[in-house]
């Protein structure tokens, strides 16, 4: 065997807008028994945080940079400046192209959203940045019974969902995902694999089967209110959240449980959305079985997480069907059958079928990030916590334990070159690559390692800096806030009057990130569009707002 094959293989397992407490290892209702062995057998981290929105949390992911840095600022539109391109550019390098400096073969099935061109394969696609195989889909969202911009390696496939009424985007995605596993162990089993599966579930539209659907009936029938006080409990039961930190108030937007209208069509939206996570779970299962029949299990760390908290989004709001269709390319105006799709969020029509096209809401989104606050979008901790699990029998002593030690996505990719000894270049094909950002999370395998350099974040101007116990955040276009973490993880009591010479140094630290990294003041960015002639559809509203 070559010293190759003594490296860990590395599965990292990326989700959709779910939240921080849904799964049933972190609190929820979700019937989620694979990631659930996972974090038996494995580790939970409590304080781990995403970008609060899928481009730039998966650029992240993927380079251990900033999403500014990488030029996905935004999202996969051109807004201009270098790092709001909307286009992961060559001033960084992914994780598969990192590695095949110590030999590694790269798989991905799913979702990829760094790239602006949908039709043609460009060096922002996956095949032209490290990976070997590719199956999913280039665009950002759509149909789970047929997408847009489906592709393998550099072709598009989408005849393969419309030809066949029984394909689903979830189990395509997790089927082959498990088939590359299969693959690599009989075609290149002296080598180590590194996988990247990237499931669109629980993102609208809420799609599922009747199957999943119903295992669900009567879960939520509580209601939003009582189910996030239960989450609280179960989170501080297990060790994950402290006792001392207090549920936020329901979402001021949304009316108690007991007044809401239309229950039995909100109750179907929730379970539809925990019939998506169920799905998901069960091809993590298959893909985990993969791994277990070619002996391939014990020594392949597991990482899982989500791309940013739950989303309280409409489909999306102030976005027409035509845009929906046509311009931004992520649904489709019939079904496979020929039946008109149904847009939008109407109680007299359940979701769930192929001919609806519908999402959970505000309420449902608040019970997802139970007990934090706000949603995608936002860096308060219900826009960036994210639940993460880390598995590796032959790498993690520990099983079954909680770390609070922090991290965000840029630790990922440092920690995977920690772990299989690989070097960060300086250069790629002849260029300059932006140093590292991320810091190495294998001290915390064997216990919490608190210690870590401030951590920034920057999207839409909402903005934080954490450094230690203390997170300043701003809600553009609000004021700073400052927050205690260790006495005030759900953000509930802003001691920014209190402490002034602190949020003046965070403050500065902030700006002096943000002026490095190439973050642009939304202002600024607003001003960009201004001059477009036909900006992305969900600036619209905020452009007119701030004229």
């Amino acid at each position: 065997m070559s010293t190759s094959a003594k490296k860990p293989n590395v599965l990292l397992i990326l989700n959709d807008d779910m939240g921080y407490s849904d799964i049933g290892c972190y609190g929820g209702e979700v019937m989620t028994p694979n990631l659930d062995r996972l974090a038996e057998h494995g580790l939970r981290f409590s304080q781990f945080y995403n970008t609060a929105r899928c481009s730039p949390s998966r650029a992240s992911l993927l380079t251990g940079l900033h999403p500014h840095q990488t030029g996905i600022g935004i999202l996969t539109y051109d807004f201009g400046p270098e790092g709001y391109a909307g286009n992961l550019n060559r001033r960084c390098v992914t994780i598969p192209e990192a590695l095949k400096a110590s030999g590694y073969r790269s798989y991905m099935s799913g979702k990829w959203h760094v790239a602006s061109n949908l039709t043609e394969p460009t060096d922002a696609w996956p095949m032209q940045r490290g990976f070997d195989e590719f199956f999913g889909t280039i665009i950002g969202a759509g149909s789970f019974y047929d997408p847009n911009t489906l592709t393998r390696g550099n072709t598009n496939v989408e005849h393969e969902a419309s030809a066949d009424e029984s394909w689903f985007y979830t189990d395509a995605i997790s089927d082959e995902a498990a088939q590359f596993v299969r693959q690599h162990a009989s075609e290149h089993p002296d080598k180590p694999f590194f996988q990247y599966v990237a499931y669109t579930a629980p993102h609208w539209p809420l799609h599922a089967h009747d199957e999943d659907i119903a295992k669900y009936k009567g879960r939520f029938d509580a209601g939003w209110d009582e189910l996030r006080t239960a989450r609280l409990a179960r989170l501080v039961e297990s060790g994950i959240l402290k006792d001392i930190w207090p549920l936020t108030d329901r979402d001021e937007t949304q009316p108690p449980w007991t007044e809401a209208d239309h229950k039995a069509w909100l109750l179907r939206c929730m379970e539809v959305y925990a019939a998506q996570i169920d799905r998901m779970d069960q091809g993590i299962g298959r893909i985990l079985k993969a791994l277990e029949e070619t002996d391939q299990l014990d020594n392949t760390l597991v990482i899982f997480l989500a791309d940013n908290g739950a989303c309280a989004e409409d489909i999306p709001e102030h976005v027409t069907v035509d845009e929906l269709v046509h311009k931004l390319r992520i649904a489709k105006s019939h079904t496979r059958k020929g039946e008109p799709v149904h847009f939008g969020n109407n109680p007299q029509l359940m979701p769930g079928p192929e001919n609806t096209y519908q999402s959970y809401g505000t309420a449902w989104a608040n019970l997802s990030n139970a007990p934090f606050r706000l949603y995608k979008h936002w860096i308060h901790e219900g826009g960036i916590s994210t639940p993460l699990i880390m598995h590796w029998p032959k790498g993690i002593a520990h099983r079954g334990e909680v770390r609070h030690s922090p991290g965000y996505l840029p630790d990922i990719m440092a920690t995977i070159l920690d772990i299989t000894a690989t070097h960060y270049p300086e250069h790629a094909d002849g260029q300059p690559i932006d140093p590292l950002e991320g810091h190495s999370l294998q001290p915390a395998f064997a216990g919490d390692a608190m210690d870590r350099p401030p951590m920034f974040w920057e999207h839409e101007g909402n903005a934080a800096v954490r450094i230690g116990q203390w997170k300043l955040v701003r809600k553009f276009p609000g004021e700073w806030e400052l927050y205690d973490m260790e006495a005030d993880r759900t953000e509930l009591n802003n001691l920014a009057a209190q402490h002034t010479e602190r949020v003046a140094d965070m403050k500065a630290r902030y700006e002096a990130w943000a002026k490095r990294c190439g973050v642009i003041p939304r202002e600024k960015i607003l001003e960009l569009m201004r001059q477009q002639k036909s900006p992305p559809a969900f600036w619209e509203e905020d452009v007119a707002k701030e004229q």
